[in-house]
């Protein structure tokens, strides 16, 4: 599990401890196993998000691990074009290749370490696939696709793109040097990452060595949700145990803390986790498929909206090479397409 690394670690800044007198440790209120699926064309994902009520999600919809899968010449899938309206899709590669083009202009490759950023605001029409290449050779797939929802007032804004190289993230560890510490987007401590959002929200990867440590200063404000993408530890202020794909979902508090077990698997030596939270929209969520709204009503109208063209058309110079735009409207959320 490649992501973002660096060949020595004791040179990064360190996160001090949180002051004893002011931290106040998030507690585990559920520890959640991840269902897997299929999405796409048919690339393998588990669906962290299983089994949460969506309002102790908010402001997040939707997180699927896709892979780790190692696959043989001819396997990579992708997605199908597809539309988007009502929230942000945000894709974190790890291991692997991505490739997303979307009718607004945006586009790009992602590799490890790298995010696509994409605010599907009014309507967007895009598409995720492995390069030709990959497609070819095979090789190792491994990734995050997390749906962020966005308040009433920005769901009708502009569309936009961001292209997060590994390079941009900020790195820290934790006091003991055992942790490596990416920060995406928000803010741990003084450290910030690069991802510009409309919804307040932090997303980090934290790579805990056997034995490691770490504790996060994190907002009250804020909920907080730590999945497990790798390894073995323990979440929370009692120590919870968690393993690959599980999710635990945190009580109140202004720290998150985690811990390796000495002793882990040889396929994965780490414990890998996607440490994610923001403020809580608090609004009404009617979601299906692939759009994200306040009301049933704004949802049957962004179906209209698509059927008649108004999301965006499929740019042509990638029109003739790729499969034909299709929706799933099967009234079940995020059935048939990732993002």
């Amino acid at each position: 599990m490649p992501a973002l690394t660096v060949p020595d670690i004791t040179v990064l800044p360190r996160i001090p401890e949180p002051d004893p007198t002011v931290a106040r440790m998030r507690a585990v209120r559920s520890v959640t196993t991840a269902p897997r699926g299929l999405e796409g064309e048919g690339f393998p994902v588990r669906r962290a998000f299983h089994g949460v009520d969506l309002a102790d999600l908010d402001p997040f919809v939707h997180l699927d691990q896709m892979g780790e899968v190692e696959y043989a010449p001819g396997e990579p899938k992708g997605t199908p074009w597809h539309p988007h309206r009502g929230f942000e899709t945000v894709t974190y590669m790890i291991d692997g290749t991505f490739e997303h083009s979307d009718s607004n202009g945006g586009g790009g490759v992602i590799t490890n370490g790298d995010t696509q950023w994409m605010t599907a605001g009014a309507g967007i029409l895009h598409i995720e696939k492995p390069p030709e290449w990959l497609v070819t050779s095979g090789g190792l797939f491994h990734g995050f696709q997390l749906w962020v929802n966005l308040p009433r007032a920005q769901k009708w804004a502009a569309p936009r793109y961001q292209d997060l190289r590994a390079g941009e993230v900020a790195l820290a560890t934790s006091p003991d040097g055992g942790a490596l510490v990416r920060i995406i987007a928000g803010e741990v401590a003084r450290y910030k990452g690069p991802g510009s959002t409309y919804t307040p929200m932090t997303l980090v990867h934290a790579t805990l060595s056997p034995g490691a440590r770490l504790s996060l200063p994190w907002r009250a404000d804020y909920n907080a949700l730590v999945y497990a993408m790798a390894g073995h530890g323990t979440v929370g202020a009692e120590a919870r145990p968690i393993q690959i794909g599980q999710l635990a979902l945190l009580g109140p508090g202004n720290t998150i803390t985690a811990s390796a077990l000495q002793v882990q698997e040889s396929r994965s030596p780490n414990l890998d986790l996607l440490i994610l939270g923001g403020r809580p929209i608090g609004e009404p969520v009617a979601w299906m498929g692939p759009f994200v709204m306040n009301t049933r009503q704004e949802v049957i109208q962004a179906f209209a909206d698509y059927q008649a063209g108004r999301l965006g058309t499929i740019p042509a110079i990638t029109a003739v090479h790729n499969a034909p735009t299709t929706v799933v409207e099967s009234g079940q959320p995020g059935d048939g397409e990732p993002g």
